[in-house]
C-alpha cells in the first residue's frame, strides 16, 4: 500500500471546537449498567439518550494522530474545526462518483465477537453509503455497511453508526485474524464529504434479533398480518400517526384495535405527524412532538418512548429536539440489507431494510443469525410496492420461526440491550 498522503499526517490541537452544528463532545456515562429496564412512559425523557450513551464500548482509534492511516482513494485531511470528540476528526472527500478510502493496519486481532462503530458527519447524506471493512492476514475481507442515511437534508450533524454485515470476499474472512481496517465512503454523486471520528468496538450479543416494523397503522396489520403473527407467536412493532388514528382516517386502525394488538404483545410507537419534520420551525417541531407524546401517554401506548421519523426525514436539529421526548428510533432505510450491531448504534439513527422482497428479507434474517446483529424490516400495506405480498409475508414469519439463532423483539428490548452493552 502506498505511503500515506501528507494530508493525513497532521495532528490536532486542544483548542478545536465541535463545529457549528451543535455536535456534542460526549463522554462515557456513569449510568449503573444493571439499571437497564425499559424507561417508564412519560411525556418528557429523563435524559438525552444520544449524549448519555454517545460513546459505547471500547475506543479503537481516536483520530488524534493520522500517522497510522493510509489514504487509498479520494482525499483526506485532519480537520481541527469539526470533531466529535477530542481535537480533530478525519475529513474524507471524493469527486465524480469516485470513492474515498482510508486504511489502518494493526497486529492480528481476534474480532469474532466484536462489532465496530464510528461517529460520522456528512453534508452529502443522499449520495453515499458508509462501509467499515475488516481484512484478515490471508487477504479475505468482510464489509459492514450503512446503505442509506436520510433524504432531503445536508446537515444531519454527528451520529454514530454500527453497521451490519453486508458481504464478504470469495474466500471467507478469518475473523480471528484481522490485521487491517478500512473506512470506505461509497459516492454515487458529483461529490461526497464525510467526517469520521471515535472508532469503537462492541461485544456481540449471544444471538441475532429481528424487529418487524409496520408503518402508519393501516388496517392491513390488524387483519391479515396480526392473526399471522399470533399463529407464529411473533411480535411486531407498529408506528402510528396520531392524527390519522384520532381522525378515524379510512383504512387506519382505531385506538381500540391498536390497544387490542398491544394486549396481544405488539408494540405501538410514534410515527410523528407524518409531515416533513425538517420543514417545521423550532416551535412547530416542539409542539408536534409534545402533542404526539402526550397522546401516547394518555392512550397508554406503552411503546410511546420510541419514534419513527416520517419520510426518513431528519437533521441535526430534529434529532436534538426529538430527544426531549423519545429515547430511540430513526430511521435511515434501504432496499438492500441494512442491519445494525446491537450495542453500538446511535439511539435515534437506527437503520431499517424495506420489506418489499422475500429473498432480501430472508437474507437479513440469515445475517442477523450468523453475525449476531439486528435487522429491522419495514412494511406498510400488502398492496403497495414497498411491502411484500401476504403469502410471502406468511412465509417470512415461518422462516423466522424456523431459523436458529434469531429472536423477534421490540424497541424496548433493543434499547435495553443497547444500554446494557454500553
Amino acid at each position: 500500500m502506498e505511503q500515506v498522503d501528507s494530508a493525513l499526517s497532521g495532528n490536532g490541537n486542544d483548542s478545536a471546537s465541535n463545529g457549528d452544528d451543535g455536535a456534542t463532545n460526549t463522554s462515557d456515562t456513569d449510568t449503573d449498567s444493571d439499571d437497564v429496564d425499559a424507561p417508564e412512559l412519560a411525556v418528557e425523557t429523563e435524559y438525552n439518550s444520544r449524549e448519555e450513551f454517545g460513546q459505547p464500548g471500547d475506543q479503537l482509534n481516536d483520530f488524534e494522530s493520522l500517522d497510522e492511516w493510509e489514504l487509498v482513494q479520494g482525499s483526506g485531511e485532519a480537520d481541527t474545526e469539526v470533531a466529535f470528540d477530542g481535537s480533530q476528526s478525519l475529513r474524507l472527500t471524493a469527486q465524480d462518483e469516485g470513492n474515498a478510502v482510508v486504511a489502518t493496519e494493526f497486529e492480528s486481532t481476534d474480532m469474532s465477537d466484536l462489532d465496530v462503530s464510528m461517529a460520522v458527519r456528512t453534508t452529502t447524506p443522499t449520495d453515499i453509503a458508509l462501509e467499515i471493512q475488516l481484512r484478515d492476514i490471508y487477504g479475505g475481507h468482510a464489509s459492514y455497511s450503512l446503505r442509506e442515511i436520510t433524504y432531503g437534508t445536508d446537515n444531519v450533524g454527528w451520529f454514530r453508526t454500527c453497521p451490519g454485515f453486508f458481504s464478504q470476499s470469495t474466500t471467507p474472512v478469518e475473523q480471528d485474524a484481522i490485521e487491517e481496517l478500512r473506512i470506505i465512503v461509497h459516492n454515487t454523486g458529483a461529490e461526497a464529504e464525510v467526517w469520521v471520528d471515535d472508532l469503537r468496538t462492541h461485544e456481540k450479543p449471544d444471538q441475532g434479533y429481528v424487529i418487524l416494523n409496520w408503518d402508519d397503522g393501516y388496517q392491513d396489520f390488524y387483519d391479515p398480518a396480526g392473526p399471522l403473527h399470533d399463529d407464529h407467536n411473533i411480535t411486531a412493532v407498529m408506528s402510528v400517526v396520531r392524527q390519522w388514528v384520532r381522525g378515524q382516517r379510512e383504512g387506519i386502525m382505531t385506538i381500540d384495535q391498536l390497544q387490542e394488538r398491544q394486549d396481544a404483545g405488539d408494540q405501538i410507537v410514534a410515527h410523528g405527524s407524518h409531515t416533513q419534520l425538517t420543514e417545521l420551525s423550532d416551535s412547530e417541531l416542539e409542539d408536534t412532538l409534545n402533542t404526539d407524546k402526550n397522546w401516547a401517554v394518555n392512550a397508554e401506548l406503552e411503546g410511546g418512548n420510541y419514534l419513527v421519523f416520517p419520510h426518513n426525514d431528519f437533521d441535526a436539529r430534529v434529532l436534538e429536539i426529538a430527544t426531549n421526548y423519545y429515547y430511540a428510533g430513526g430511521f435511515n432505510q434501504s432496499g438492500s440489507p441494512n442491519l445494525t450491531g446491537v450495542h453500538g448504534f446511535d439511539p435515534m439513527v437506527l437503520p431499517r431494510t424495506i420489506g418489499y422482497d422475500l429473498d432480501t428479507a430472508k437474507t437479513c434474517v440469515d445475517i442477523a443469525a450468523q453475525h449476531r446483529q439486528c435487522t429491522i424490516l419495514n412494511f406498510h400495506q400488502f398492496e403497495l410496492d414497498n411491502t411484500m405480498g401476504v403469502d410471502d409475508y406468511r412465509e417470512l414469519l415461518q422462516y423466522i420461526a424456523d431459523t436458529d439463532g434469531v429472536e423477534t423483539i421490540d424497541f424496548d428490548d433493543l434499547w435495553t440491550m443497547r444500554r446494557a452493552g454500553h
